[in-house]
């Protein structure tokens, strides 16, 4: 979560695309060529960049000459939307875990009113809001090379026991994405397509690997310690699937393509932001990032996606320079322009 006091207007850009309600009552959001202003999360269609100046509230754009918005009324804020966004303000500012009679006390509420006004609005009670946001902390640092210790402590965590607790039943551990495909075992083929040779490979949950101009070294090189076989019938079906989402890849989101993908719980969160993106449509690394409540973790996103085995499923194409250029793709620019053009989007 983005800590409001160093947000830059880019950022509160990034937030504004992603309607973001988190935000609402951190700024506002000046309209120049309509002259109204808006919440962050306004339902409204975007407006274009240059037409748009942020501010710190609504004070501030009346006196820029702006009127407020009748759709999201900016101006008008609740005691209980009030007292939440000053609690979602102490609860990303607190070093240590902030207790519910503190936040009870800084709101005027009772502790228990508050809890149930805080879970309505944010959809999480305090007390797992604290967790998730020094999870999502630890796994940025993850992301970006930090090592376990140092984000965990980073994060916020008194002890690296705590940071464990937190993650009790996601299923993986902070060392999940380093394990290689152990105890895995994978069924690979080549498969020519109009795009060049493809690899993909799949367990028997779904798909974990699809590639371009790759074989079995560099299958081997992602997966060191699982045991590689070539695929057989039982996997022509999956595959046949596979091939058609990649000819035709605004169909490549299907969830009838089972995957099996293992990482980070941010890399995770970045690859479900992927799959998000509707085909004919493109986000920056900042956008991908407000998506994910965070527009200054552009860089940990990029380290995400550049972790994505799974090409194309998980539509890493879709995400372009911030000056709306192609940027990069491990497979080269050339299949990505040709699965946007395909989709919809020149890219360029």
């Amino acid at each position: 979560m983005a800590d409001p006091k160093t947000l830059t207007d880019e950022d509160r850009w990034r937030i504004a695309l992603a309607k973001d309600r988190r935000f609402d009552g951190v700024f506002v959001t000046g309209v120049h060529s309509t002259g109204i202003y808006c919440r962050p999360s306004c339902p409204a269609r975007a407006p274009k960049r240059e037409n748009v100046r942020f501010y710190s509230d609504a004070a501030a754009a009346e006196a820029a000459g702006l009127r407020a918005c009748k759709r999201c009324a900016p101006d008008q804020q609740s005691r209980e939307e009030a007292a939440v966004i000053l609690a979602l303000r102490a609860l990303r500012d607190a070093e240590a875990p902030v207790s519910l009679d503190r936040l009870g006390k800084l709101t005027d509420y009772s502790p228990s009113h508050f809890q149930r006004i805080f879970t309505r609005s944010v959809g999480l009670s305090p007390a797992a809001y604290q967790r998730a946001l020094r999870r999502e902390r630890a796994e940025e640092a993850l992301g970006e090379g930090t090592s376990v210790t140092e984000a965990i402590y980073e994060a916020g965590y008194g002890a690296p026991s705590r940071f464990y607790e937190d993650r009790r039943g996601s299923g993986m551990s902070a060392g999940d994405w380093k394990d290689g495909g152990k105890g895995r075992t994978i069924h690979w083929s080549v498969i020519g397509t109009s795009l060049g040779d493809m690899l993909v490979a799949a367990t028997e949950k779904g798909v974990c690997c699809l590639s371009f101009g790759e074989g079995e070294d560099e299958l081997r090189a992602r997966f060191p310690k699982a045991e590689l076989v070539v695929a057989g019938d039982d996997f022509r079906a999956l595959f046949d699937k596979v091939t058609a989402a990649v000819e035709n890849p605004a169909t490549a989101t299907s969830t009838d393509i089972p995957l099996d993908v293992k990482g980070t719980a941010f890399q995770q969160r970045c690859w479900d932001a992927l799959r998000q993106i509707p085909a004919g449509e493109t986000r920056s690394y900042g956008e991908q990032a407000a998506m994910l409540g965070n527009p200054k973790a552009s860089r940990a996103v990029g380290g995400a996606n550049g972790a994505n085995n799974i090409a194309v499923l998980i539509p890493c194409h879709r995400v372009i320079a911030a000056d709306g250029g192609l940027g990069g793709y491990a497979y080269g620019t050339k299949i990505k322009a040709e699965l946007l053009r395909r989709e919809g989007k020149s890219g360029d």
